[in-house]
Order: C-alpha cells, then sequence, then structure tokens
C-alpha cells in the first residue's frame, strides 16, 4: 500500500459541520453511497459533499489493497464554479497539485478533477476512471436534456461508484424530467429555505411586491399576443412549449402554425421583461431608495437589462451587465468593483447559480419566469449569512393582470414552505383562473360602498409597514420583548405567571422617533393609530412580515 494518503483525506476544515449537514452526510452513506442532498442555497452544500467524498476515501483506503488514491469527479455548470471550488479545497487543506481543472483548453486530469458538464461529456472516459462522481446543480441534468442524461449510462456501469447529487430544488414530481435521477439517486436528506432561515442557517428574505401597469400601447400589443397564442392553442389542443414543440415536426401548415405561437410567447416575454412602468420601478427603487447599496437585478433578457442600464447611467447612476457572454476574468473584474465603482449589478441568468457574494442585501426580481428551480436559485443569491447580516430585501417588480402575476405567490411560496414537495409545479398556475378571481374580487369591490376607499387605506399601510422592514437594514427597528404577567389568589401556590411575547417597533413620525409595543398574538399595538380606530396598524403589519 502507497505511503501517501488521498487527496481528499487530508480535508480539514476550519469549522465544524452543522448538526444537519452531518444528517445529510450520513444519510447519504446509508443510502450506499447514492442519492441526492436537496439543500437550500447558502447552507453549505459543498462541504456536504466534501465530507461525503472523504468518508468514502476512508472507505475505499481499507479495502484497497495497492494505492489508497482515489479519483473523486466534481461536475459544475459554469466555469467560474470551478475555481470557486479549487479555492475552496486548498482552503481545507488539499495540495493544490492534486487538484484537475477540466474545461475549454484546460484539460487536467488529477486525483480530484473538476469540469463542466459541457467539456466532461465530450470525455466520458473521466467518469469511468473515478470512484466518486459529484453532480453539483443535479437538477440541470434531466431526462430531456438528451446529451447530458448519456452521463448517467456511464455512471451507472459501474455498481460500486459513489454517487451524490446536489441542488437547492427538484420537482419530484415531474419524472418526465428527472425520472433517473429520481430512480438513481432519490433525495435522501432535505433542507428548504424556511427551515433554514428558522435555524438562523440563512438571512431572513422579506418579499416586497411592487405592482405596475402597463402602458396603453403595451396592453394593446400584450393583448394581441395573447388572444394569437389562445387561438392556436385551442386550435390543436396545445397549451404548453412542450406539446407544441411537437408540432413543430410535422412540417407545412401545421409547422408554420407552431411556429407563430413560439413568436407570439417571445414577444410577450419581451413586452413584460422591458415594460416602461416595470424599469421607470426599479429605476426609483435604486436611485431613491439605495444610491449607495450592492443591489442585484435579474430580468428575464438581454434587452430589457440592458435597458435598465441605459436608464441608470441617465440618471447618472453607473451599472454593470454580467450575461452569459462575459468572460471569466472580465466577471471577476465586474464582481470586484461591485460596490466601490458601481452599485447595481444586472444579469439574466448568469449569476443564478453557485456565486458566493453573502454581502448582497437587496435584489430585484424583474423577470416573469415561473420555474420554481430558477426562483430559489436567485432567492439563494441574496440570503447567504454574513456577520451583521440578518435580513435581506427581495423586491418583484410585476405586471397586474398579466402572466407577471403569479410570479409574487411563487417567490413567497420559495421562501415559506417547510417541505419541498408542497413547491412542485407550484407555478403552474392557470392563468385564465387567476382573470377569473380577479374579476369577482373587483366586482365585489364595486358592488359594496366603501371597500376601495378601504383598500387604498390598506394599501398605503402595507406601504409604510414595508418602509419599516426597509429601515430595519440599517438599524434594528422591530425588536423582541417579553412580558409577564400574575394571575390568581395571593397564595404563591395558586398563583399563575403568564409569559407571552411582545416586540418594540421604532416608527417615525414627523421626524420624531417613537417607540410602540405589538402584541403579535393578540393583534394590539400601544400606537394611536391602532387605540382609536382599532384596525390592524402599520406597527402590526411590519412585525407579521418580519416574523412570517
Amino acid at each position: 500500500m502507497s505511503d501517501s494518503p488521498t487527496a481528499i483525506s487530508q480535508l480539514k476544515f476550519p469549522f465544524s459541520l452543522k448538526a444537519d449537514q452531518i444528517d445529510a452526510v450520513n444519510a447519504w452513506i446509508d443510502n450506499d453511497c447514492r442519492g441526492t442532498i436537496v439543500y437550500s442555497t447558502g447552507t453549505g452544500k459543498t462541504e456536504i459533499a466534501f465530507e461525503c467524498a472523504k468518508r468514502v476515501a476512508s472507505r475505499y483506503s481499507s479495502f484497497s489493497s495497492s494505492t489508497t488514491t482515489m479519483n473523486i469527479l466534481l461536475m459544475v455548470p459554469r466555469i467560474i464554479l470551478i475555481e470557486q471550488n479549487i479555492r475552496r479545497l486548498v482552503a481545507y487543506g488539499i495540495p493544490k497539485d492534486k487538484i484537475g481543472a477540466y474545461f475549454g483548453e484546460r484539460k487536467q486530469i488529477k486525483e480530484i478533477t473538476i469540469g463542466t458538464y459541457q467539456s466532461i461529456i465530450r470525455n466520458l472516459d473521466i467518469i469511468r476512471r473515478s470512484n466518486m462522481v459529484i453532480f453539483d446543480e443535479i437538477h440541470l441534468i434531466r431526462d430531456t436534456a438528451k446529451i447530458f442524461s448519456r452521463i448517467f449510462d456511464v455512471v451507472i456501469e459501474d455498481h460500486k461508484k459513489a454517487i451524490l447529487g446536489l441542488t437547492a430544488t427538484l420537482d419530484e414530481k415531474d419524472h418526465a424530467k428527472y425520472n433517473t435521477i429520481l430512480t438513481l439517486l432519490p433525495p435522501v436528506k432535505r433542507y428548504p429555505i424556511k427551515n433554514a432561515v428558522d435555524d438562523k442557517r440563512l438571512a431572513k428574505p422579506i418579499v416586497i411586491p411592487l405592482k405596475v401597469n402597463l402602458t396603453e400601447m403595451e396592453q394593446n400589443d400584450y393583448d394581441i399576443y395573447s388572444a394569437k397564442i389562445k387561438k392556436i392553442s385551442n386550435r390543436f389542443k396545445k397549451y404548453d412549449a412542450e406539446s407544441m414543440t411537437g408540432l413543430l415536426r410535422k412540417g407545412g401548415f401545421v409547422s408554420g402554425m407552431a411556429k407563430a405561437w413560439f413568436l407570439n410567447i417571445r414577444k410577450r416575454k419581451l413586452l413584460l421583461s422591458c415594460a416602461e412602468n416595470k424599469l421607470l420601478s426599479a429605476l426609483n427603487l435604486i436611485t431613491k431608495k439605495f444610491p449607495n447599496e450592492k443591489i442585484m437585478i435579474f430580468s428575464e433578457t438581454i434587452d430589457s437589462i440592458s435597458k435598465l442600464r441605459d436608464m441608470l447611467e441617465l440618471e447618472g447612476t453607473k451599472a454593470m451587465v454580467i450575461d452569459s457572454n462575459t468572460n471569466s476574468r472580465k466577471r471577476q473584474s465586474i464582481l470586484n468593483q461591485w460596490g466601490r465603482e458601481f452599485y447595481p449589478l444586472l444579469s439574466v441568468h448568469t449569476l443564478e447559480i453557485g456565486f458566493d457574494i453573502p454581502q448582497v442585501r437587496i435584489e430585484i426580481i424583474l423577470a416573469t419566469t415561473s420555474n420554481m428551480n430558477q426562483v430559489i436559485q436567485r432567492i439563494g443569491r441574496v440570503i447567504r449569512k454574513q456577520e451583521g447580516k440578518d435580513l435581506a430585501l427581495i423586491y418583484v417588480i410585476y405586471v397586474s393582470d398579466t402572466k407577471d402575476d403569479k410570479i409574487h405567490d411563487i417567490v413567497k411560496k420559495a421562501i415559506t414552505t417547510t417541505s419541498t414537495k408542497s413547491l412542485q409545479k407550484y407555478g403552474e398556475v392557470d392563468e385564465q383562473e387567476n382573470k377569473n378571481k380577479k374579476i369577482e374580487i373587483q366586482k365585489d369591490l364595486l358592488n359594496n360602498n366603501g371597500n376601495l376607499k378601504k383598500l387604498n387605506v390598506e394599501s398605503k399601510r402595507l406601504e409604510k409597514a414595508y418602509n419599516i422592514i426597509e429601515s430595519t437594514l440599517y438599524e434594528p427597528m422591530i425588536v423582541e420583548l417579553q412580558e409577564e404577567k400574575q394571575y390568581g389568589d395571593q397564595g404563591k401556590e395558586n398563583q399563575k405567571i403568564e409569559t407571552r411575547k411582545l416586540y418594540r417597533v421604532k416608527s417615525s413620525i414627523k421626524e420624531k422617533i417613537k417607540y410602540y409595543d405589538v402584541d403579535i398574538e393578540n393583534k394590539t399595538c400601544t400606537c394611536p393609530d391602532f387605540k382609536f380606530k382599532l384596525h390592524k396598524c402599520k406597527h402590526i403589519v411590519a412585525t407579521e412580515l418580519f416574523l412570517f
């Protein structure tokens, strides 16, 4: 047996793994070293993977008679993640000469090899030589991605090979896309955003919706595109992209209609992403509320973020864009300048996966996506913990009465559920059903005198509550208190002590600072607004938002 230890056995974290991380490692080991760990972004999936590899190496060296070397392959979706993982491994005590990077023209095969899926697919022998294969962001290797699914054919050739999948979310009900993953690498441990926030592993995300309307011209175009989409869908009884794709192969008139359907889908998507009022809302948020705060902005199209960048620069606010065409050196240069030479950073999909930027506390989502995987990845970019960071603001700017409407609910669902299974297909909401509900609500409001006025008052109260939340970024605005009350007779043996939680809320009234106590359980507040009107005041609303 060789005297030199296997590289991964030298792994030494400068911290102790959390109990949930150790549980995840044990769950994977107990499942014969095969399975997927579904962990929220920012909760240490990578460290779990490294610890799993170290455990496997320990087993492997015990049974190996000739050498202690164990080859590990880590596959990632982006080149930037290769360097990021190399830096981590070196920081954890792994010799750099034992780590290889495999992508583009740089093709190093070492004891620990980190490569992109795109490069590994061209040399499947790297998988064959590996004793352990780690799939980062495994949800991307779905069955419908035929070229990547070939990787699994090679992985299963060796039934002894250790296989680990990592992802923040996995649609366990969608067997058409994830049957191979669910069969070969079923989830062995789950840890969604809500659990991690409750455990204080992640910063608390506060979702702030900002509703805007289309201009008259935009609304007219939107209605035209939607009518064409609906007409073609009804004609062929095909209502989604996957089923419509099948018509493209039929040729002739049918194929032409399918192409027209996709064209109008793209036009509508572009219109929503570039909606004038949506971009103006983002512009005001960045320049008026947070001019000197790092902000991450996600949109669905290059056109929209380019327009927003130009609008910002016309206002004298420098902004940078990172997209798929930004090379790794330029990308790193932009990230290094962020917060010093500029504050708004705009992206489409490039910054969604794997970037470690925990100091960012504000995110703006302009996207129309209903993809839960994508939403969770975007949220994950801004809720990573850092000293002094307990809160993150996520602004969702959406166009009312359009396909945009469901994005706010999807974001809220992503951060409030305690079960990854309940997230499945949440975004697949019927648009007509939503529209019908809104029509009924509007009718009720118009048929009841005073309801519209009440709605406006509640809207203003909510806006004021969000202002309190926003101020919490810079100073404590909502502080937990504790009050004890004694009940019963004079004798101590008969006295009952009741403890309840109160929250002291700081509020600014005409530049004077006031403090009010909120009893969240009984929905009461010591402020004049509650005392005299007995309705839910902004302090109660702000406390509810902060806590839930």
